[in-house]
């Protein structure tokens, strides 16, 4: 038997609570002292302790908690809606974090407003490229909606790549197709040599581009929007019009999005 203080201990709840519970008959004592009126518990409750902590980190009230708990909730349909719930909240998680990142990359937008970027902007031609590529359509534009495309079409292409016989070249390349709804990732590797047939990327050659303005960005992902951007300001302030979409090419990619060890090359064709 263990005392009230003990019982709350091992469940990781207050004694506070314990008492509510005691009040509201969702949780009992195992015993009551007649004459000092001292609580005491028995392991086995622990059991049903673990349950209402559950349920009410799921979001139940604890009047719902009580007619689930006396209905003999199994430990499978537990572990299930436990499962559901922690996927919810890493999905809020996420979420939120893809928020906060927009938020920071749209302050840092602001304070550099007006600023010239550190990287100088140099004009160059880009020869023609063969490349494998895959792409699909994202619903918005964003770090939340496009990273984990370009992460899976990258990781299909690594795989895919070296089976069909092909030999990649250089470091990958990504740009964007903007759609009536929605717009195209477009994930391409820099290859050389004659693919297997069956192989489930397109192989196309990139166009030579005569004049293009490029800029290494060198940070975080999230910041990739202050160099697109200061583009765009270059651009105008020098009378150059962008005439195709811009190329990001990953010259060194860490992995981790938060990282500030990337380092991306941005490609803006002009005329």
């Amino acid at each position: 038997m263990f005392s009230i203080g003990d019982f709350a201990r091992f469940g990781s709840v207050s004694v506070r609570m314990l008492r509510h519970y005691d009040e509201i008959g969702l949780l009992r004592p195992f015993e009551v002292d007649p004459c000092t009126g001292y609580r005491s518990y028995s392991a086995d409750q622990l059991a049903r302790l673990n349950r209402i902590v559950a349920l009410k980190d799921l979001g139940f009230t604890l009047n719902q908690v009580a007619e689930m708990l006396d209905g003999q909730l199994s430990a499978e349909r537990l572990h299930g809606m436990l499962q559901l719930r922690r996927a919810q909240l890493a999905n809020q998680v996420a979420a939120d974090s893809a928020r906060l990142a927009s938020v920071e990359a749209r302050l840092l937008r602001i304070e550099m407003e007006g600023v010239m970027p550190e990287q100088e902007i140099i004009v160059k031609p880009l020869s023609a490229t063969l490349v494998a590529e895959m792409n699909d359509v994202a619903a918005e534009s964003g770090e939340a909606a496009v990273g984990p495309i370009i992460e899976r079409l990258y990781a299909q292409l690594a795989k895919t790549i070296p089976d069909s016989g092909l030999t990649i070249t250089g470091a990958p390349i990504v740009y964007y197709e903007e759609l009536e709804e929605g717009l195209r990732v477009h994930v391409a590797h820099q290859v050389a040599g004659t693919p297997a047939p069956g192989h489930p990327f397109d192989l196309l050659l990139l166009p030579e581009i005569p004049k293009a303005a490029t800029l290494a960005h060198r940070g975080k992902i999230a910041d990739l929007c202050v160099s697109f951007e200061a583009m765009g300001r270059w651009a105008d302030e020098n009378s150059y019009t962008p005439n195709a979409p811009i190329r990001e090419v990953y010259l060194q990619a860490p992995g981790d999005p938060a990282s500030d060890e990337w380092v991306i090359e941005l490609q803006m064709p002009v005329a």
